[in-house]
């Protein structure tokens, strides 16, 4: 009988403590090992009614685990993932904004024998955006609505003087590539860098991104021509009660892409 995979979480936030949570109680083929935090002894109270409470420690000594789920600040973002390449491991990021601008980190796992794999996270239809990239692509855009306070702290609204907090209707707060985007709200477009990676890169994927109260849920709305599909998709996300920039979804989203890791029935590409 195959032993289970272990796991270990970078982080016990919005998304860290409900995966950890999930984790506990039971998922064929893996076991939750260890995790880390900024504030151990938070962290160790958080897990300490587990039925099998990982060990807390350090961001690097994660990678002593055969999963390394990266679901922290983005400050520690590089750290994490490459004491798991390194140490060859499955390395799989929540953050996947901040992956875009260290793509060396991909050559590293290539040359390492490592892998990274992204998670679907807020987003839907990676499956068919993937596979419309295995011919001709025209274009793939996303348009992203989220309440002004899910916005907040972005470098891009801090560097232009932009404040969501007086914003009373809809209004768009940035148009570029994924790339841009990913630089200039960090916290905000895991969803378009997730789909630059599906598709055609971070370089041709438009991005929108709007500040709108009107809108309770996070809202992305994607659009795909290409010379065998045209796709129109959309997904309202309900924000996380400890924080408003990620959604609900994204922890089982997590979860999903971690099952199918050791499923012997995957259902998807």
């Amino acid at each position: 009988m195959a032993q289970d995979l272990t796991v270990g979480i970078a982080g016990l936030g919005a998304i860290g403590l409900h995966l950890a949570r999930a984790l506990d109680k039971g998922v064929p083929g893996l076991k939750l090992a260890a995790a880390s935090a900024r504030d151990h002894a938070k962290a160790t109270a958080n897990v300490a009614a587990f039925k099998h409470p990982p060990r807390i420690v350090s961001n690097a000594e994660l990678a002593t685990c055969d999963i390394v789920v990266e679901a922290a600040p983005a400050a520690v973002f590089e750290e994490v993932a490459t004491a798991a390449i390194e140490a060859r491991r499955i390395f799989v990021p929540s953050s996947v904004g901040a992956l875009l601008p260290r793509m060396h980190l991909v050559e590293r796992a290539r040359a390492e024998g490592a892998r990274i794999i992204v998670p679907t996270g807020a987003l839907l239809g990676l499956d068919a955006v993937r596979a419309a990239a295995e011919g001709d692509v025209e274009s793939v855009t996303i348009e992203t609505r989220k309440p002004p306070r899910g916005l907040a702290g972005a470098p891009y609204l801090e560097k232009n003087n932009i404040d969501v907090g007086a914003i009373t209707s809809a209004t768009c707060v940035f148009k570029g590539n994924a790339f841009d985007a990913a630089q200039g709200f960090p916290a905000n477009v895991n969803v378009a860098a997730a789909l630059a990676l599906a598709g055609i890169g971070p370089e041709r994927t438009m991005v929108e991104i709007w500040a709108d109260p009107g809108v309770t849920r996070n809202t992305h709305t994607i659009r795909v021509e290409a010379s065998t599909v045209r796709l129109t998709m959309t997904i309202e996300n309900v924000p996380s009660e400890e924080n408003p920039r990620t959604g609900k979804i994204t922890p089982l989203s997590i979860l999903a892409c971690l099952r199918g890791l050791t499923s012997t029935l995957k259902v998807g590409s």
